[in-house]
């Protein structure tokens, strides 16, 4: 049970207010640098795209509220943690990322000004369930060849679920304890995992203390539970509905074999 007085990370709205705020760059930094094999350069000049989380958004269900940024030489890195798995969450992750690579090519663009895209998908539950990995990177690849085509588009994904208990000594382990954080207790342990972390906690304290982040919160919260509740009651209806379909169509059957019999005993009869 989440605690009232921290606000989880893991929470969408919180995960984009805490990571896009150019005050937190810092720790952003370290997030990245504990995901990714770019050079340490890359992070000297990040640009966060569009800080400013929109009050409209966070009562849509529908909205996805990411983390976007640009690194020294333009490449576009994308963050989004979602907590519950969608039948066709890869298949939008790919076009999404295709999108980002064709919007950067304006009319009589040249394919070689192309930059990378990078996508961190964050989510609680398990997206590669043929792997007990919680950190993979996809890119295009031959597996038979064991040769990299391209890394134009490279996808990382994080699954909370599939931590394991011990510490493995990566600061992507540390990153993620963060996020999956859940309670006080929780963070106490994990502050004293490094000092980045611990300065992280402070921070997230902070937030958990600011009234306009904690209304965004529970409303972002509410407009989840209205709508599912309003999916619950869409598929029980459905249920129902079928299920007086199934019946009337077992109906429609049984009558037209009686009046089948019927037409049979009907002409059985006149032949005699």
């Amino acid at each position: 049970m989440i605690e009232r007085k921290i606000l989880p990370v893991k929470s969408d709205v919180i995960f984009r207010m805490f990571f896009a705020d150019e005050r937190n760059l810092d720790l952003l930094t370290g997030f990245l640098k504990s995901v990714l094999r770019l050079p340490d350069d890359e992070y000297s000049e990040i640009v966060i795209t569009d800080p400013y989380l929109l009050p409209e958004y966070v009562g849509d269900k529908l909205a996805i509220i990411d983390v976007k940024l640009h690194t020294k030489s333009r490449k576009i890195i994308h963050i989004e943690i979602q907590l519950h798995i969608t039948p066709e969450m890869r298949e939008r992750i790919v076009f999404y990322d295709a999108k980002l690579i064709t919007e950067q090519l304006g009319s009589g663009g040249k394919y070689h000004t192309i930059q990378k895209v990078v996508s961190i998908i964050i989510t609680d539950e398990e997206l590669i369930q043929s792997s007990p990995r919680y950190h993979h990177r996809f890119v295009f690849y031959d597996f038979e060849a064991g040769v990299e085509f391209s890394d134009i588009i490279e996808i990382h994904t994080l699954e909370l679920k599939k931590l394991p208990e011990r510490d493995d000594g990566t600061e992507l382990y540390d990153w993620a304890k963060f996020i999956a954080a859940e309670s006080e207790e929780d963070l106490e342990m994990v502050a004293e995992m490094n000092p980045q972390i611990q300065k992280a906690v402070v921070k997230l304290r902070e937030l958990s203390a600011d009234e306009r982040a904690r209304d965004m919160y529970e409303r972002r919260e509410k407009a989840m539970r209205d709508i599912d509740s309003r999916e619950r009651w869409a598929r029980a209806e459905g249920k129902a509905e079928g299920k007086a379909e199934e019946r009337e169509m077992w109906q429609n059957v049984v009558a037209d074999k009686d009046a089948e019999i019927a037409r049979l005993r009907e002409k059985l009869e006149n032949g005699k």
